[in-house]
């Protein structure tokens, strides 16, 4: 596998456009890729801005979370934990590095806008296969440090299932599956950079066992809600998550 990162003239928020940065760029694509985007960048393409004179983080990450929990400031350096179109992530996603002066949010529906892309992608590169993720960074628990993770994707499936099949010894596995999406967003993100690299888009040639799809199973074949995740015994219980303006999900 070969992940090759591209660099793009900077985009202006609150709007700038992403695909003419990408076609002006030296990003090249063929049949079989898998192109990684930056969520960020996708915002600003969106105009998903938000001058940071208007409005407080805080009143801001309530609004845009669909749960958020509130800690004791006195205890913990982060102040708000949060759930945000799908994920447990800081503040719902909402960054203010290379903002120029703004809250820069997560896309409004991250999977559309990920299909959205991806169609123009390959329309203007003359393709039949193109993977297509949004990416962000997020820190997991019992870790320090950032991580890539998958925020959507289009044209491929997330995940590969070994259910049925054996293991080296020929015993079945019952439970396995293997989260593909994740791990070429870690990939991809791990070569664009976290800081002023300027690297938003990345190129993964090569994946193996990836299948690709004109039509992308729903997203729920990969993420799961709070009261099904395994370990909901630790994030939900005797917790006072709230339900943000963004709420779909009962607690």
């Amino acid at each position: 596998m070969i992940i090759t990162p591209y660099k793009i003239r900077v985009l202006v928020p609150p709007q700038d456009n992403l695909l003419d940065a990408l076609f002006a760029s030296k990003l090249k694509l063929r049949d079989g890729d898998i192109l990684a985007i930056s969520s960020k960048v996708v915002s600003i393409h969106e105009g998903r801005s938000v001058p940071v004179a208007t409005i407080t983080k805080e009143e801001l990450v309530q609004k845009e979370a669909d749960l958020y929990f509130e800690t004791d400031r006195s205890r913990y350096q982060r102040r708000l934990f949060t759930i945000a179109r799908g994920m447990l992530v800081g503040a719902a996603g909402i960054d203010e590095s290379n903002a120029n002066g703004h809250y820069i949010l997560y896309p409004e529906r991250p999977f559309e806008s990920a299909k959205r892309l991806r169609r123009q992608c390959v329309r203007h590169y003359g393709l039949k296969q193109l993977g297509f993720i949004i990416t962000d960074s997020v820190s997991i628990p019992l870790r320090r440090g950032a991580i890539g993770s998958a925020l959507a994707w289009d044209g491929l499936d997330p995940l590969r299932d070994y259910r049925g099949t054996t293991d080296i010894f020929g015993r079945v596995f019952q439970m396995e599956t293997a989260n593909l999406i994740d791990a070429l967003a870690a990939s991809a993100v791990l070569c664009m950079g976290e800081g002023r690299e300027q690297m938003p888009a990345a190129v993964i040639r090569g994946a193996k066992n990836i299948v690709f799809r004109n039509r992308s199973r729903k997203k729920d074949q990969l993420i799961v809600t709070p009261e099904d995740d395994l370990f909901a015994p630790l994030l939900f219980i005797d917790r006072s998550w709230q339900g943000g303006q963004r709420s779909k999900i009962k607690k």
